[in-house]
């Protein structure tokens, strides 16, 4: 059990699951995030809320990684939410009606808290990037970074089931300052 889930105990209407004893893969954190957040209440609750520019720390060892990024405008960047609870499996968004499950949510809440932002890249120096777009808080542990294909990517027809229902208001599908689904 880690420090997230014995300091946020589950809300009316939401399950918890045991977790595996084992893990099934290991990751490799690339480096840190470096924000201006150290607290969850002032974090934004989705990246398309934050304006502030941010570093991407890369280990040194992975720097070469780093080439051929120049002339890159967007990135896709994976990281680890190392504060969030892992047991939800279903969720209580402080404005829906109903639990929803946790695969039908944005919350960092998961059973495993990978999240995912395309950012703007402003600038590289040495293994260190700086880009807007981020909505993580200071030291953040750094999966991995992907070039953005706006020809590859982007899913203008997308659709979630649930927030088409919901289209008489616009919902924000992000977490809240508990790090779990807001609406």
């Amino acid at each position: 059990m880690n420090g997230a889930e014995t300091e946020f105990g589950p809300r009316p209407g939401e399950e918890t699951v045991a977790l595996p004893a084992a893990f099934d893969a290991g990751l490799y954190f690339v480096g840190r995030v470096r924000t201006p957040w150290t607290e969850r209440a002032a974090c934004p609750r989705n990246s398309g809320q934050s304006d502030a520019v941010c570093t991407l720390e890369v280990d040194p060892r992975f720097a070469p990684a780093l080439r051929e990024l120049s002339g890159t405008t967007h990135l896709i960047v994976l990281y680890w939410m190392d504060r969030a609870p892992r047991n939800l499996v279903a969720q209580q968004p402080r404005h829906a009606p109903a639990p929803r499950g946790t695969f039908a949510l944005r919350s960092p809440a998961r059973p495993n808290p990978i999240a995912v932002s395309v950012v703007e890249l402003l600038g590289i120096e040495g293994a260190c990037l700086r880009v807007r777009g981020l909505d993580c808080l200071d030291g953040t542990p750094l999966l991995d970074i992907k070039p953005y294909f706006a020809s590859t990517d982007a899913k203008p027809q997308a659709r979630v089931g649930w927030r088409e229902a919901d289209s008489a208001r616009e919902p924000d599908i992000s977490a809240d300052a508990d790090g779990r689904a807001a609406l």
